[in-house]
């Protein structure tokens, strides 16, 4: 196996073109289970660590660009109070090690269902910034990740970076069920994004992809307070947008019982403060 190790972002994508079969890698903590299982076996690992552009965020207008190589950890200390949603769900991700090592960006390019930050992503309406050696584009977060472990990334391209919309008055929550406290993967999640004229909701782990509940939006968008009958209403309306299977971490009922559960208490959480 061939180890690619460029020191900056054009020799990164020029190397990607260059070796189309190539893996990116940052912290590994999802590629690297792959690889030891012999699940996958890349011809080459393309390491991206040296790339110091890819680690770097920056607020631009409304927006807030996060380098595809920022950590966990960095989102929790740093973006907190621009991001409250993403830095949620950034503290349940793994352990204190996974989350200095593990990337924004990682969880991105694995476009698993399950993974911890995609439901704010989505929730949000974050965009993906994708470039290669042939230019670069932008696609809605839920145009990039198109089916289970699989996005809309071309052969030769990177991810760049996420754009997060940041919302005058947003109220962000996430929430998330698994097996025990600490260093697990969700049962189920659920991710909702409060402003002025918007609410985005995604739930995440009951479907092939993170999944947006667009019906519970638009009941959401009416309510002018919290009420009990509203919260229970607003979790089936989440359930109902689930398309959960029965597997080894939990039934498929379970887990629509747990998003209804969750759905009511980050609502109310939101509205209430």
């Amino acid at each position: 196996m061939e180890f690619l190790q460029p020191p900056g972002w054009r020799e990164a994508l020029h190397q990607r073109a260059e070796h189309p079969d190539a893996l990116p890698i940052w912290g590994g903590t999802d590629v690297m289970v792959e690889v030891n299982f012999a699940r996958t076996r890349p011809e080459a690992l393309l390491d991206l660590t040296r790339v110091s552009e890819l680690s770097r965020w920056h607020r631009e207008d409304s927006w807030v660009r996060i380098g595809a190589g920022v950590s966990y950890t960095r989102v929790i200390d740093e973006l907190g109070p621009v991001l409250p949603g993403l830095a949620m769900a950034s503290r349940t991700v793994g352990s204190p090690q996974i989350r200095n090592r593990g990337t924004i960006g990682g969880n991105l390019g694995s476009s698993s269902p399950a993974g911890d930050a995609l439901p704010p992503l989505f929730a949000g309406g974050a965009e993906v910034e994708l470039e290669s050696v042939r230019g670069v584009r932008r696609l809605p977060v839920d145009s990039f990740v198109v089916g289970p472990k699989k996005n809309a990334l071309a052969d030769d391209e990177l991810i760049a970076a996420v754009w997060m919309p940041v919302r005058e008055g947003s109220a962000q929550q996430f929430a998330k069920v698994g097996t025990r406290n600490a260093m697990v993967i969700a049962v189920c999640s659920f991710a909702l994004d409060v402003s002025d004229g918007r609410v985005g909701t995604c739930i995440g782990s009951a479907g092939p992809t993170p999944l947006r509940a667009f019906a519970a939006e638009e009941f959401a968008l009416g309510l002018a307070s919290y009420s009990e009958e509203a919260g229970v209403e607003f979790g089936r309306l989440v359930a109902a947008a689930a398309s959960p299977i029965d597997d080894v971490r939990g039934s498929a009922a379970y887990r629509r019982h747990a998003l209804s559960v969750l759905a009511r208490r980050t609502l109310k959480w939101a509205l209430c403060g």
